[in-house]
């Protein structure tokens, strides 16, 4: 799916109900269907569609008490911001439920339980939920819109899906992902105040971790993300930074993606993995 089709296939996680990906949307997007190490014998995915979507949302406010606008203002300047947004999209000829959805919501209903029941995009399901979005990854009509709309204002605008009604309900400095080489991880691991607040994950399976580790990582291999997925919200802080490591990189490169999703701000991907780390930096270290 391009880009250009991203806004009516979009859901919180997920493009379509099944398979369970990620949103294309993102220029930075990954199919979980690649999150399998070469040496697997079978595709694996992410999580399995018995698993309850809402697990895997990000933390996300209360309702707020929405007015109907035109999309102009919002806030200037200043750094880089991501928006929570939800929306609801109805057929550009369909002006006469525009129009009725508009008044609606003029008279106080909630945008998310309009989208439920009037909404032709697949993110319905979500009540409409898009989750967090940054600049560069939606269509531009509609980036134009929610990034001049006031907070908790509906806004209208036209794309070539359709008119959409949407609503910024929060706004927060825009995440961050970026490697970090073994060098620089080995200097914050002399630090003990480092290991001792740093959330440290190894993404490798058991038997590898038992060749060759670090200090500090917790264990939480790709193949039982099922049972560790669900709850990472809760095992780790997403305000705080975090540090992703598996045997090259890619693993954890894609978890670390994964987990900007979530709603983590600052996560770092160990380059070149623990192979790279034995090499580099520390040859005491197996490499297999």
């Amino acid at each position: 799916m391009s880009m250009l089709r991203a806004i009516c296939a979009l859901r919180v996680g997920v493009t379509t109900p099944k398979p369970y990906l990620l949103p294309s949307i993102f220029s930075s997007s990954f199919n979980i269907h690649t999150l399998s190490h070469t040496t697997f014998s079978r595709t694996f995915r992410f999580h399995s569609p018995s698993i309850p979507l809402s697990s895997f949302l990000p933390l996300i406010p209360p309702k707020a008490a929405a007015s109907y606008g035109t999309g102009s203002g919002g806030a200037e300047g200043g750094r880089p911001r991501e928006l929570l947004v939800q929306h609801l999209l109805v057929k550009e000829d369909d002006q006469k439920l525009l129009l009725d959805l508009q008044q609606k919501i003029s008279s106080g209903e909630d945008l998310s339980d309009l989208a439920v029941e009037h909404s032709v995009c697949p993110s319905k399901e979500e009540g409409g939920m898009l989750g967090w979005i940054k600049k560069g990854q939606m269509v531009p009509e509609f980036e134009e819109a929610a990034f001049s709309a006031p907070l908790n204002k509906v806004v209208k605008c036209k794309t070539k899906f359709g008119w959409h009604l949407l609503q910024v309900l929060s706004e927060r400095e825009e995440s961050i992902l970026q490697d970090i080489q073994p060098h620089e991880l080995h200097g914050k691991i002399q630090d003990p105040n480092f290991l001792e607040e740093a959330q440290l994950i190894d993404v490798r399976e058991p038997e590898e971790v038992a060749k060759a580790s670090l200090q500090g990582f917790t264990v939480l291999p790709l193949r039982q993300f099922g049972s560790w997925g669900p709850e990472i919200t809760t095992k780790f802080d997403p305000e705080k930074d975090i540090f992703v490591m598996c045997h090259h990189g890619m693993r954890s490169l894609q978890v670390a993606k994964w987990l900007l999703s979530q709603g983590f701000r600052k996560v770092y991907n160990v380059s070149g993995g623990i192979h790279a780390y034995a090499v580099q930096v520390d040859p005491s270290i197996p490499t297999y």
